[in-house]
């Protein structure tokens, strides 16, 4: 079972599965805070840093690399673990992820259960560590 305060900044803009994978995070005991927009994911962190990031690179207003990029560089997030989730994957997209600042990288689909499954060892994971 997660730590008590273990939050996830849940950053993706379809709303349903947005909202799928909300529920089946709280459900795994893990705090959520949403964001559809990357305006809106930045401001999130901005308010409270999370104890991690899990970002579609696929967003409406900017792509998830800046997303990533910004996070790296606000003193409150610069150590917190971005997960990057993209429907593109292979070596190009995952080196892209890794060098915006995304410390692990799952191509979508995922099967949420192993996402879930994975999520401990990413949280214990020294900052930068690849699981």
């Amino acid at each position: 079972m997660p730590s008590r305060a273990a939050e996830i900044l849940l950053v993706e803009d379809d709303s349903l599965l947005r909202r799928a994978f909300s529920l089946l995070l709280q459900d795994a005991g893990y705090r959520v805070r949403e964001a559809g927009t990357a305006a809106d994911a930045i401001e999130e962190a901005r308010r409270r840093a999370p104890s991690m990031v899990l970002l579609d690179m696929g967003l409406p207003d900017r792509p998830g690399l800046e997303v990533a990029r910004a996070l790296r560089e606000m003193p409150d997030t610069a150590g917190v673990p971005i997960v990057a989730l993209t429907g593109r994957f292979g070596y190009d997209e995952e080196l892209a992820c890794r060098e915006a600042g995304c410390t692990h990288f799952f191509p979508k689909p995922i099967e949420p259960r192993e996402l879930i499954r994975r999520l401990p060892a990413i949280l214990e994971a020294p900052a930068g560590g690849a699981v």
